[in-house]
C-alpha cells in the first residue's frame, strides 16, 4: 500500500497526524523544543531521555523540568532509560501522571556513561532484561510503550533487530524505532536501510526510521528506501524546525532571515519561562544553530556566548547585522 509522510498512522491506539516525528534529543528535547516541532508540523515529539533512577529518587529538577508538558504539544511521548525493570515500572507510573500518550524506552544510546549502567545500547546485549523492562514500563504506566534501538552494539551486528522482534512479540510494544547503525559508530557510517525493511517484514507494529536524516531530501529518500512507517528527525531539526514543514508540505522554501530571527526570539522567550535566570547560559548551545544560518560568525557570534541575561540576547538580535548572502 502506498503511504505518504502526510498520512496519519496509529501507534498503540494513539492516532498520529503524520509520519514526521521529532526524535528524543538528549539534553535538548524539553517542552518548548517539542512544542516548536509541533508548531512547524511534526506529528509527534519525543522528550529527551529521562533517568528512571532520578524519578525513583524523586529528583526535584527531573520532576519539575523534564516532566513539564505544554498543553498544546499533545500527543507526545516521554522517553525513559534505565536498567532495572522494577525501577522502570515505578518511573513509568510517575511519567504517566504527567499526561503523555506514549512511553518510549531508550535501548540505543551509545554514550559510555549510559551504557556502563546497563542502560541504553547495553540492553541489546541483554535481551531478556530488555524484554522485562519493556513489560514493566507498560504495566507501570498503563500506556502504549515504544522502543528506540540501534541495529547492534558493534559494527556488523544485527542483535538490535533480533531484540526488536522479541520486544514486539513478547513485550507487546506498540512501535519500534530503529537506528540502523551500530552504537559503536555513533552518528558516523551509512545507515543500513535493508535492516529496516527486514524488521518491517518480521513485526506487526509500526517501524520508525532514525539516523542520517539531516535534510528533508534525505529524509524522503530514506523513507522510500527503507519502507519505514515514519521518519524521526533528530539533528536535522536543530535550529531548523522548518524541516517539519518541508516534509509535510507546509512550505517549499527555506526560511528568510527575518523568520530565523523571529524563531530564535521565540526560543528565548520560552526558555525564560522554562529556566528563568538560568536561560541565558542554558541557551548557549542553541544560539549557533540559528546564527550560522544567518551567516553570523566570529566575534559577532561569540558575543552571544558571553551574555549574562536574555535582555542582552534580545538586544544583540535587535542590532544583528545579517550578511547580504544570508539575506538573499
Amino acid at each position: 500500500m502506498t503511504r505518504e509522510l502526510t498520512d496519519p498512522f496509529d501507534v498503540g491506539g494513539v492516532e498520529i497526524a503524520n509520519r514526521v516525528l521529532l526524535a528524543p534529543l538528549a539534553g535538548i528535547g524539553n517542552w518548548f523544543v517539542r512544542l516548536q516541532a509541533r508548531r512547524h508540523g511534526a506529528g509527534l515529539a519525543f522528550s529527551e531521555m529521562v533517568s528512571s533512577f532520578a524519578l525513583h529518587h524523586r529528583n526535584e529538577r527531573t520532576l519539575r523540568e523534564m516532566l513539564r508538558v505544554h498543553p498544546e504539544e499533545h500527543p507526545l511521548a516521554i522517553q525513559l532509560f534505565g536498567s532495572d525493570p522494577e525501577v522502570i515500572r515505578e518511573a513509568a507510573a510517575i511519567v504517566a501522571a504527567a499526561g503523555p500518550a506514549l512511553i518510549d524506552l531508550n535501548m540505543g544510546c551509545p554514550v559510555p556513561k549510559v551504557c556502563k549502567t546497563g542502560a541504553g545500547a547495553a540492553l541489546i546485549d541483554d535481551p531478556d532484561r530488555a524484554v522485562a523492562i519493556a513489560r514493566a514500563a507498560g504495566e507501570g504506566s498503563g500506556l502504549p510503550v515504544t522502543v528506540k534501538v540501534r541495529s547492534g552494539v558493534r559494527p556488523g551486528d544485527r542483535d538490535g533487530v533480533e531484540l526488536a522482534v522479541r520486544l514486539a512479540a513478547e513485550a507487546g510494544v506498540a512501535a519500534i524505532c530503529l537506528h540502523p547503525r551500530s552504537a559503536a559508530v555513533h552518528h558516523k557510517g551509512t545507515p543500513d536501510y535493508g535492516l529496516v525493511r527486514e524488521l518491517k517484514r518480521r513485526v506487526d507494529v509500526p517501524v520508525i526510521l532514525s539516523g542520517g536524516l539531516s535534510t528533508a531530501a534525505r529524509a524522503r529518500e530514506a523513507f522510500e528506501a527503507s519502507g519505514a512507517d515514519a521518519v524521526m528527525i533528530a539533528r536535522g531539526g536543530l535550529g531548523y524546525p522548518w524541516i517539519f514543514g518541508e516534509l509535510t508540505g507546509a512550505r517549499d522554501a527555506p526560511p528568510r532571515p527575518g523568520e530565523i530571527v523571529a524563531e530564535l526570539r521565540w526560543i528565548v522567550d520560552q526558555a525564560e519561562r522554562h529556566w528563568g535566570e538560568r536561560a541565558a547560559r542554558n541557551l548557549r548551545k542553541f544560539y549557533p544553530w540559528y546564527l550560522e544560518r544567518l551567516g553570523i560568525g566570529g566575534r559577532d557570534a561569540h558575543a552571544y556566548q558571553r551574555v549574562a541575561s536574555l535582555d542582552e540576547v534580545r538586544e544583540l538580535l535587535e542590532n544583528a547585522r545579517i550578511p547580504l548572502a544570508a539575506a538573499v
